[in-house]
């Protein structure tokens, strides 16, 4: 099913002509690689960023200090900040970022395993971030918001 996501996505990026790039944390890559495991995608895909510390938030997408330090790297203040650094440090055009808890551990009350926060940002659109809480080990949670991150792609280029 992602890689029926990730097609959908390409053929309306490529109709578009536009390029996306994604900026992930608790997914580590899993985004990334579906969207590349899809023939051609280079046409249509620039780049991801693997951002799974604080400091490559930092360094890589920009993110504030302020925003991590107050906020916490599982937030809509942070997705917001990673999926506008993505838009800003690539060539794309439309951006999607996801930083969550994926467990089996790292929860809290306030922010249980399986909190995700997942942003989509554009260059002609305003930033949306919107929170998930999804059940499940941690390989479900991962492939849960991969599969809203491509979700949300796909609502944002019909629009």
């Amino acid at each position: 099913m992602l890689e029926k996501l990730a097609q959908q996505l390409g053929f309306l990026l490529q109709k578009r002509k536009m390029l996306c790039a994604v900026a992930e944390s608790c997914t580590g890559g899993s985004l990334a690689a579906v969207i590349t495991s899809i023939p051609e995608s280079s046409t249509w895909f620039d780049r991801g960023f693997i951002t799974y510390s604080n400091e490559a938030k930092e360094e890589m997408l920009a993110v504030p200090h302020y925003t991590l330090a107050t906020y916490g790297a599982v937030s809509k203040e942070t997705a917001r900040a990673m999926a506008e650094g993505a838009l800003s440090a690539s060539h794309a055009s439309i951006t999607v970022a996801i930083t969550g808890i994926a467990g089996p551990s790292g929860g809290s009350l306030e922010k249980p395993v399986g909190t995700v926060w997942i942003a989509w940002a554009g260059a002609s659109q305003l930033t949306r971030a919107e929170l998930f809480t999804f059940t499940g080990d941690r390989t479900a949670i991962r492939r849960k918001s991969v599969e809203m991150a491509l979700r949300g792609l796909i609502h944002r280029c019909q629009i």
